[in-house]
């Protein structure tokens, strides 16, 4: 994870499970263009060995699956989609963001 990140790095590994899941509520994506999105959406340029490894560790947990899929030329490729227990997950995890972020604002205030 590196170049460009809106936050700093360590928000990005905190976030990062729950910006998949987040990223792969609207539609199935393959790795690279999961990688490309999270970019776009300011988690900086993410390396297979950030991406990678949370992709597995949530497709263990049964929120993501993964199917290969042919392309009309090259490899395969592996898409990633969310699961029903995945769009809990991303709702549970975002509330609790939420009640985070909600507690920090209110020590602020203090």
């Amino acid at each position: 994870m590196d170049e460009a990140s809106r936050w700093p790095m360590s928000w990005v590994r905190a976030s990062l499970d729950l910006a998949i899941l987040g990223t792969l509520a609207s539609a199935p994506l393959h790795g690279y263009a999961l990688a490309q999105e999270l970019q776009a959406r300011g988690f900086g340029r993410l390396r297979g060995g950030s991406l990678y490894p949370a992709l597995a560790r949530l497709q263990e947990a049964g929120h993501v699956e993964a199917a290969w899929a042919q392309v009309e030329s090259g490899p395969g490729r592996k898409d990633y989609r969310l699961t029903a227990e995945g769009r809990r997950h991303l709702s549970d995890g975002l509330a609790a963001w939420d009640d985070l972020t909600d507690t920090l604002r209110t020590e602020e205030s203090r």
